[in-house]
């Protein structure tokens, strides 16, 4: 049982720390860098990031984190993982949160961003920018802070399971 607990938490931990890693790295480099394009340019960048990040490797870890997070949770329930269990809980809350905020949050963003149209029949660029970028910079922030702290809390538990008795 020490396998399956340490494989699905060293699982979830990896996923989650990759999904942290990429909202991250919107909140201190995508964003601040389009944050001094045009709209033209920023639009038109965003709407191509949003069909490019759907593939089936962001998916497999997007909806594996959380997954996997409640996988580790399961596998520590038994006696002799319940010390890590609090932390592999709260991991996984935090996980959920990250969805659900990308879910109801970011996602429709994006689909609104994309439903405006191509850049070249859109009459009013600054407008379609303005609802977007201000809103899903907020969201994109809570989810990173909530990955990241989710991270942490795996990374810990996984300390917690592998210490020896």
């Amino acid at each position: 049982m020490n396998g399956a607990r340490i494989g699905t938490l060293l699982a979830a931990t990896l996923t989650t720390g990759l999904m942290a890693g990429i909202y991250y790295a919107y909140a201190c480099s995508v964003m601040p860098g389009l944050r001094s394009t045009d709209d033209r340019t920023f639009v038109s960048t965003m709407q191509f990031i949003n069909v490019a990040i759907l593939n089936g490797w962001f998916l497999l870890v997007f909806v594996g984190a959380p997954l996997l997070a409640l996988a580790a949770g399961a596998a520590h329930l038994p006696a002799g993982g319940r010390a890590a269990l609090p932390w592999v809980a709260a991991g996984l809350a935090l996980n959920v949160v990250a969805f659900a905020v990308t879910v109801a949050a970011n996602v429709p963003l994006n689909d609104a961003l994309d439903a405006a149209g191509p850049v070249g029949q859109i009459t009013d660029l600054a407008a379609v920018r303005a609802h977007f970028e201000d809103a899903w910079i907020r969201w994109n922030i809570v989810r990173t802070a909530a990955t990241t702290a989710a991270f942490g809390c795996l990374g810990y538990a996984l300390v917690l399971t592998h210490r020896p008795r």
